[in-house]
């Protein structure tokens, strides 16, 4: 499952495999509004075992994606 929220994407899964296919996409919406601006880089963040968010981040370079443990 995925949806949006505040501006984050957040990503449930059970599977790496979904969880491969989720960020993937979730990823390359947030570089499309990324591009717009040039100010923003992308904040993935593991909540939990399969819960994920992915935002836009001020902290994050532009055209960086990290990645942070919760």
């Amino acid at each position: 499952m995925q949806t949006f929220v505040d501006g984050a994407i957040r990503i449930h899964v059970t599977s790496r495999r979904a969880l491969d296919e989720k960020l993937e996409v979730a990823v390359k919406q947030l570089q499309a509004v990324a591009m717009r601006t040039r100010t923003h880089g992308i904040l993935v963040t593991r909540h939990e075992p399969g819960a994920y968010t992915a935002a836009l981040s001020n902290q994050v370079p532009f055209g960086i994606t990290m990645e942070r443990i919760c």
